[in-house]
């Protein structure tokens, strides 16, 4: 038995989605057109006017937006309606330059909170649930996104934001949450916590996750579900589109659904900007098509994907996108091999090594260093340092056969890497201070 929200949409044929799409397409245009100053003068220069958008086909006369967009009409520039029916603001961390301000108008947040709900509602979620939410409430989409979805839906939503690990298991305990939302690097330390302070999470009424606003893996999936004994789910959203739940994950749990009557999804060479066909592997562009406050046309994610318009067993007949298989931006080039942490984390849980690590990449002279710190967990600590060290060559042969390069790996102590309860640096490029950008 599958659930749907609104199964209507959720399970319409091509032809009636392409209809939405259209519809929907060709007033957003008009939209941005009148009221967006950028994209006006952008589509000037590229000699498009709304008129010409009569297809779906025709969206990719429209140009591309950039991040680098949105800082320099920073804080307002690309807003469409006037600050007055604008009724909540969100923003990026800001952690690489100016922070990305995002508005929503009353009927932006409807569709924000449907888009959340169709998610709970394909896992099973009900009236009955206590959606625990564990996300970061304030200016970072996470929490509030998670939170108006629940409510939505009539769930009892516990509004417990990041943070204070303990009181989460006293909470998860006394209140009996059964849907726990946060970053997938905050529930694997919650299941680890969990463990230390010897609850048995078999006996808690957690049932499923919801998880995303960083990439995981496959492996990291089964590690939480173990730990946590529940099912775990993938979300995928940007504050830059809306928010958690552009797109989905149902119970069949592959690939995720894209809510495809407010947005459009692409998938381009990043080098050349052309479209790619289902299947293959390039970079995830979406446009807002409801949005009114805030409505970007043909984003450029730098999230790496795939998608398939082919029907999902759950019966749902939105294109279903992959994982991001990484970041064009994220990437790290060591030694002329591209690299994602994704597969330095594969690695790591398919050898029943702690998920806990940290990239070290360096430059001493022309030679870029590459180290791997990570932490040894139970089942491998130990106090004689041969063992250590026979430890430490087998996982870097591991990596060499799987990245094509060999990182100096360091196993350290379990607890000495720095938690995150929001997202998981796990990265120190110490070579861009060197760079002269």
């Amino acid at each position: 038995m599958h659930n749907y929200y609104n199964p209507e949409v959720e399970t319409a044929s091509r032809e009636k989605l392409n209809q939405i799409q259209t519809k929907n397409l060709i007033e957003q245009v008009k939209h941005v057109y009148d009221n967006v100053p950028l994209y006006r003068e952008r589509m000037d220069a590229k000699g498009v006017k709304p008129e010409d958008i009569k297809s779906l086909d025709d969206l990719k006369k429209l140009p591309f937006t950039s991040k680098q967009d949105l800082r320099d009409t920073y804080p307002y520039g690309m807003f469409a309606v006037p600050m007055e029916d604008v009724t909540r603001i969100h923003a990026s961390s800001g952690t690489t330059g100016k922070q990305i301000v995002v508005g929503y108008t009353d009927g932006d947040m409807d569709i924000w909170n449907t888009c959340v709900a169709r998610q709970l509602t394909a896992i099973g979620a009900t009236k009955e649930d206590k959606v625990h939410v564990s996300y970061g409430y304030g200016l970072f989409t996470g929490g509030l996104g998670l939170h108006g979805g629940s409510h939505k839906i009539g769930c009892t939503t516990i509004p417990v934001s990041s943070g204070n690990t303990a009181r989460q298991l006293t909470i998860m305990q006394d209140f009996g949450s059964t849907i726990l939302g946060s970053t997938p690097s905050y529930a694997m330390y919650l299941g680890e916590s969990a463990e230390r302070a010897g609850i048995d999470t078999s006996k808690l009424p957690l049932k499923a996750g919801i998880f995303g606003a960083e990439p995981w893996t496959e492996e990291m999936r089964q590690s939480i579900e173990k730990s946590l004994n529940i099912k775990a789910y993938d979300i995928y959203g940007l504050t830059e589109i809306c928010g958690p739940g552009v797109a989905f994950e149902c119970t069949e749990q592959n690939g995720m659904h894209v809510n495809e009557d407010h947005f459009i999804i692409e998938i381009i060479d990043p080098e050349t900007g052309e479209n790619l066909p289902d299947g293959e592997k390039g970079e995830i562009v979406f446009s807002s098509i409801t949005k009114k406050a805030f409505p970007l046309l043909r984003f450029r994610t730098k999230d790496i994907g795939v998608i398939t318009h082919e029907k999902c067993a759950c019966g749902r007949t939105f294109v279903r996108m992959s994982k991001p298989l990484g970041r064009v931006d994220d990437m790290l080039i060591v030694r002329g091999v591209n690299l994602f942490p994704s597969q330095i984390e594969a690695v790591l849980l398919k050898e029943n090594h702690s998920p806990n690590y940290q990239i070290i990449v360096d430059r001493n002279g022309s030679l870029d260093s590459f180290e791997v710190d990570i932490e040894m967990n139970e089942e491998h600590f130990s106090d004689k340092p041969s063992d250590i060290i026979k430890m430490e060559k087998s996982l870097e042969n591991k990596f060499k056969s799987a990245l094509g390069i060999k990182p100096k790996v360091n196993l350290v102590s379990p607890d000495t890497i720095p938690r995150s309860e929001g997202k998981a640096v796990r990265v120190v490029d110490k070579r861009k201070v060197y760079s002269n950008k």
